[in-house]
């Protein structure tokens, strides 16, 4: 297991979306960083420049600051040009969806995850590829999470992007004052998908069929070599425990379905498989 507690190359790569959500963290992670190694500090404008940069890290050993899709997508590059073996990845967590980089073990707070990566320990973590080739570093869930729609922001602009004339702002203020106002109407979450018929095959087992409806399947991948597989067959109810089982692939097929993997939603699809790269993850964490 190799350790970093001495100077280091890094190249620093700020996601975009990091320096809009947090810009505090993004500065202090990036000052612990420079501060502590001969970091070459990158801001990309886009995905499409962060795969540039990545791709001219050279010797230098890459540092993502971003969220759960910035680290997804850095996996997905390296393990899309069969460098993800050969690479050793540290990330500082910054933004709104943090959940996956923590379950990894990176250390909540800019300064602690900036620590780490200077003085943490590389450890080989398992990743589920598809037959696609995309990859999941963590978990992924069928149906996917439904996601409530976002209120439209006070104060915002007219229609067509421009700001609204002074005479028009007074019109709109004597209509309020002289119209009752209605109640207003609160955004709910849209009503979560119902049961899928759907076959899930464990190691070439099958653990349900098509003949059983389903209410949700989950697969999380471990540091074991194998995958916990869990479904919650529709008769089961909410108090009965789900169906287990472990192995290195798993197949779900059925009708077209969509699937939350880390941090995006994919599909539809009619057929997925999913297997096990042992150790196919190399990632700084706290030393133990």
């Amino acid at each position: 297991m190799a350790t970093f507690a001495t100077p280091d190359q890094l190249l620093v790569i700020i996601d975009p979306v990091a320096r809009t959500t947090d810009g505090e963290s993004v500065r202090i992670a990036k000052d612990v960083l420079s501060a502590g190694a001969a970091a070459k500090v990158c801001l990309p404008e886009g995905p499409e420049e962060f795969a540039r940069m990545l791709d001219r890290r050279g010797s230098r050993r890459p540092v993502v600051v971003g969220d759960d899709r910035a680290l997804s997508r850095t996996v997905a590059l390296l393990h899309r040009r069969r460098e993800l073996a050969d690479c050793v990845l540290s990330v500082v967590p910054v933004g709104s969806s943090l959940g996956v980089a923590h379950a990894l073990g990176v250390p909540t707070g800019a300064v602690a995850a900036a620590r780490a990566v200077l003085d943490g320990a590389e450890r080989r973590l398992d990743l589920l590829v598809d037959d696609s080739d995309g990859v999941v570093l963590g978990a992924l869930r069928i149906p996917p999470v439904p996601l409530a729609p976002r209120d439209a922001p006070d104060g915002a602009a007219a229609p067509g992007g421009a700001h609204a004339h002074p005479w028009l702002r007074t019109c709109q203020h004597l209509v309020r004052t002289l119209v009752p106002a209605r109640p207003a109407r609160t955004a709910s979450a849209p009503p979560p998908p119902g049961p899928a018929r759907l076959r899930v095959e464990v190691d070439g087992v099958t653990l349900v069929d098509l003949d059983q409806p389903v209410e949700e399947v989950s697969v999380a991948s471990g540091a074991t070599g194998t995958a916990t597989v869990e479904v919650r067959p529709l008769s089961l109810g909410a108090e009965a425990s789900p169906l287990e089982a472990r192995g290195r692939t798993v197949t779900v097929s059925g009708v077209d379905f969509r699937y939350r993997a880390d941090a995006s939603v994919v599909g539809p699809v009619r057929r997925r498989t999913w297997t096990v790269r042992e150790g196919a993850l190399g990632l700084v964490l706290p030393g133990r």
